[in-house]
C-alpha cells in the first residue's frame, strides 16, 4: 500500500534552543546532519515516485544526508528510473512575524498564556509579515492536492518543517489547521500519512528513525 513520508529536517541551533524559526535559513547542526544520515538506509527500502523539498536549506541538506536529493542540487531533473524530485515553497515553515527567532518563554513573558495554534503571531519586518494557521493551511492543503494522486498509487516523501507539517497531517486527515497542535513532530523523525478502507489516516507518527 502506497505511503506519504513526511520528514522534518535535522536539528538547528534555534530549534535545539526552541527558538521559533519560519523563514530564517539557519543550517543543520552536527547533530542534526547525523539524524539525516541515519535517515538514509530506512528511507533506501522504499521507492519513491516523487520528492518534495522545502526550500530551507535545514530541509534540503536533510534530504541530500538522506539520500533523497543529490548532494547539492537546487532543481534535480528526474532521469530514468528516478523519482521526480522538487523542492516547494509552498513546504516552507510557518512564518512567524515578529516572533522568528523568539522562544515561547520569552514571548510568554510579554503575553502571559500565549499558545500559537489559538493566539497566532504578530507582523514582523518586510520579509516576515507572519501569517495565520489558516494561510498555512492553504499551503498545505495546495501540497496535498500535488500529492494525493500519486500516493493513490506509489510513495512519495516530503521534508519540510515541525509546524507545516504538523498543519499538512492534520489537512490530509479533513482536521482544521490549528488542530496540527495534536501532532508533535520532533527534528529528525518520520510520519506516515496512508490510507484505510479508501479515508486518510496517520499509519505512523513522530517516530525517530531507530524506531522505524
Amino acid at each position: 500500500m502506497a505511503e506519504l513520508f513526511v520528514i522534518r529536517h535535522g536539528e538547528t541551533e534555534w530549534s535545539r534552543d526552541h527558538r521559533h524559526t519560519g523563514r530564517t535559513d539557519v543550517p543543520l547542526t552536527a547533530r542534526g546532519e547525523e539524524q539525516a544520515r541515519l535517515l538514509a538506509p530506512v528511507l533506501k527500502a522504499r521507492s519513491f515516485a516523487l520528492v518534495l523539498v522545502s526550500p530551507a536549506r535545514r530541509a534540503r541538506r536533510t534530504a541530500e544526508l538522506a539520500g533523497l536529493l543529490p548532494d547539492g542540487a537546487e532543481t534535480p531533473e528526474p532521469g530514468p528510473g528516478t523519482p521526480e524530485r522538487r523542492l516547494d515553497p509552498d513546504l516552507w515553515e510557518w512564518d512567524y512575524g515578529g516572533y522568528e527567532g523568539v522562544t515561547s518563554a520569552e514571548i510568554r513573558r510579554r503575553r502571559p498564556g500565549w499558545y500559537l495554534w489559538r493566539d497566532g503571531v504578530i507582523p514582523g519586518d518586510a520579509d516576515h509579515p507572519g501569517e495565520t494557521a489558516e494561510q498555512v493551511g492553504a499551503r498545505a492543503d495546495r501540497v496535498i492536492a500535488r500529492v494525493r494522486p500519486v500516493v493513490a498509487g506509489h510513495d512519495v516523501a516530503i521534508v519540510a518543517h515541525g509546524h507545516l507539517l504538523r498543519v499538512l497531517a492534520a489537512r490530509w486527515l479533513g482536521l482544521e489547521p490549528r488542530d496540527g497542535r495534536l501532532f508533535r513532530l520532533d527534528t529528525g523523525s518520520i510520519g506516515v500519512l496512508g490510507f484505510e478502507h479508501g479515508e486518510p489516516v496517520i499509519r505512523r507518527w513522530n517516530v525517530p528513525v531507530q524506531g522505524l
